[in-house]
């Protein structure tokens, strides 16, 4: 009686065939990480913008509501040509005109978050500063902008928005 040959077959992967797989993972991988980090720091810039938007729109209404008279000169600084003190005034409140109830005027919910500084600090301008100034005089709050240094996936700096 003689013996037939079995052939055995394994069911697995080989190491090639492994290696072949990972590296094609590997390609794909270093291709996307671009792409995403390019995504990443738009969707920074788009909160960045929205929030210069919401906070220079809330000084516009603040330096309107002085301006109409609706607040409360003890509540606005000499010298401030109707702008706010600080961006702080802005969450705070400031008095109504002429209501003996106390109610406040609010314009901002709260200070948004840099997203490029993570930071809660934001350059200021007031109304007295020169335009390309870098540093705040202090007297009110005329404008609003980044801290950052960084550069824009336009070329342009995100302090300068």
């Amino acid at each position: 009686m003689s013996r037939s040959h079995q052939s055995t077959s394994s069911s697995g992967y080989t190491f090639i065939e492994l290696l072949v797989v990972s590296t094609m993972l590997l390609v794909l991988a270093s291709a996307i990480m671009p792409l995403t980090r390019v995504t990443m720091q738009r969707m920074r810039e788009v909160e960045l913008r929205r929030d210069l938007r919401e906070m220079r729109l809330a000084i516009d209404k603040f330096k309107e509501q002085a301006d109409l008279g609706n607040i409360a000169p003890t509540d606005l600084k000499a010298g401030a040509e109707g702008y706010p003190p600080d961006l702080d005034t802005l969450v705070e409140g400031v008095s109504a005109a002429n209501d003996a109830t106390g109610r406040k005027l609010k314009f901002l919910r709260r200070v948004p978050i840099d997203p490029m500084t993570k930071s809660s600090e934001w350059g200021l301008r007031s109304y007295q500063d020169d335009a390309d100034s870098e540093r705040w005089g202090g007297q009110d709050v005329f404008d609003v902008r980044s801290k950052s240094q960084g550069t824009a996936l336009d070329g342009s700096k995100y302090k300068d928005w």
